[in-house]
């Protein structure tokens, strides 16, 4: 039972409290022998490749309403973001970047996704940029490396379709919240 402890304030010391909780959730409902076919929602980020549902890459739901990102070489994509590892550090779990996505840190990117708010309001100036749109409102689509945390200059209108954004990329060994990524002064594009 100790090192079930000791992974949980690892978990919890990593991610946000929601996602913890979220984990959490689904390890005890592993433990009691459920399946998320047995009362758990299908999220955009379902288990997959062994992953519970909010970590990895995440997964492009078939059942989504809505379309998945165009193709586009004009902007960093995610596949080069989600290209890292995690390790233990402290009984805290980090991100190890390779160094191809390290050289990235303090350049100015164009990186498109889709908008989570963070706040309530029609227009964001802080909020998280998915590599799959959301389609639970309190579900998280995927793990840190599949989210960038975007401050902007001026306000931006909130959508549901992919937005592009333009703006100087921070890579984050060890954010307070888990995150990886961070776009600075960033700036709506097309």
């Amino acid at each position: 039972m100790k090192s079930f402890e000791v992974d949980c304030q690892a978990l919890g010391q990593a991610i946000k409290p929601v996602a913890a909780l979220k984990a959490a959730t689904l390890m005890v409902a592993l433990l009691m022998g459920l399946t998320p076919a047995a009362g758990f929602a299908q999220l955009s980020s379902p288990i997959a490749g062994g992953l519970p549902a909010g970590s990895g890459a995440g997964v492009h739901s078939p059942n989504s309403p809505f379309a998945p990102l165009p193709q586009r070489s004009d902007v960093l994509p995610w596949s080069v973001l989600t290209d890292v590892k995690t390790k233990a550090v402290n009984k805290r779990l980090l991100p190890d970047f390779p160094a191809h996505v390290q050289a990235l840190n303090g350049t100015p990117q164009r990186i498109q996704g889709f908008m989570m708010p963070l706040e309530p309001g029609e227009k964001q100036k802080h909020f998280l940029l998915t590599s799959v749109p959301l389609t639970c409102s309190f579900c998280l689509p995927g793990g840190p490396e599949s989210m960038v945390e975007v401050f902007t200059k001026t306000p931006v209108k909130y959508t549901m379709e992919p937005v592009l954004v333009e703006g100087k990329l921070v890579v984050l060994a060890d954010d307070a919240y888990g995150l990886y990524y961070r776009i600075k002064d960033a700036a709506p594009t097309k």
